[in-house]
């Protein structure tokens, strides 16, 4: 009864168009769509994070349309400190899965940077050559790293979800 009210509500909110549930739903669930005919979804977890995909070495990678955007982990930029260098590639260079790209340097230590999927570098984040402290402000957002073309789609299947990267982290601490 109470997700009945609940949908309802949404129902209501959201578009005039839709029809209002009664006791016996007549139709399946996917005919509740957006006006741009997408279907909704419920979601406790945000868009963001469910959309991320990691690596042991605590890199993550957001795919868009076939482009990757690449950054560190927000346990990464923790363990590093406040990072004072980001060393990046060249747009146009090519990588293979877990190939070293490049380097973050912080007050604390140094560490490389490993591709997380295999393609090529379509854009480096240039705000970071004046503020590379964006990677610890704003690692998931202002601090990606690269965006790179795709080449190996299947690669994702082999990294971690962010319920999975949440285990593996909880791992090293043990």
């Amino acid at each position: 009864m109470a997700m009945r009210a609940t949908l309802r509500c949404l129902c209501a909110n959201f578009s005039p168009r839709l029809p209002q549930l009664s006791s016996v739903a007549q139709f399946p669930a996917t005919r509740l769509l957006w006006r741009s005919g997408s279907p909704r979804t419920l979601s406790t977890t945000s868009a963001l994070s469910t959309a991320l995909k990691f690596t042991d070495k605590h890199e993550w990678v957001r795919v868009d349309g076939g482009i990757g955007t690449v950054g560190i982990s927000s346990y990464a930029q923790e363990a590093l400190g406040d990072v004072v260098y980001c060393g990046l590639p060249e747009v146009g260079q090519r990588l293979e899965q877990l190939e070293e790209f490049g380097a973050l340097e912080s007050v604390k230590a140094a560490s490389e940077l490993y591709s997380p999927l295999t393609g090529e570098v379509s854009e480096t984040n240039t705000e970071l050559a004046d503020n590379p402290g964006l990677v610890n402000k704003s690692c998931y957002e202002d601090g990606w790293l690269i965006k790179m073309t795709i080449e190996k789609p299947e690669e994702l299947d082999g990294l971690m979800d962010q319920d999975a990267y949440d285990k593996f982290i909880k791992s090293l601490d043990e």
